[in-house]
């Protein structure tokens, strides 16, 4: 990875937070707690970006079509956050299997 590459990463995460910040009050607060579960629960794939950004996508349809941000995921945000990445493997998972000794064996 470049400096480039770190440049134009820095911008997309600043455009990003733009449109994060953009979005009402109550779905902004929703958004950042999923964005620590989620970094916090290390699905492997999330450094690609797609999560975050579809998640983001899909915030914006619901303000659109004006629903609140718990119309659209339910009362239980991690419920939500694990349902999202139910079939992702995680960092949890890679550490599981670390100390268990056999590798693909850590139960979801």
């Amino acid at each position: 990875m470049g400096i480039q590459d770190i440049i134009e990463g820095k911008k997309q995460w600043r455009a990003h937070m733009a449109r994060v910040k953009a979005l009402p009050r109550d779905y902004q607060i929703v958004y950042r707690e999923m964005q620590r579960y989620f970094f916090k629960v290390g699905p492997v794939g999330l450094a690609d970006g797609s999560l975050l950004s579809g998640i983001l996508d899909f915030f914006e349809e619901g303000v659109v079509a004006g629903k609140g941000v718990l119309e659209l995921i339910g009362n239980d945000v991690a419920a939500f956050c694990d349902d999202l990445v139910k079939d992702s493997r995680t960092y949890a998972d890679i550490y599981q299997e670390s100390i268990s000794g056999e590798p693909g064996t850590a139960e979801k």
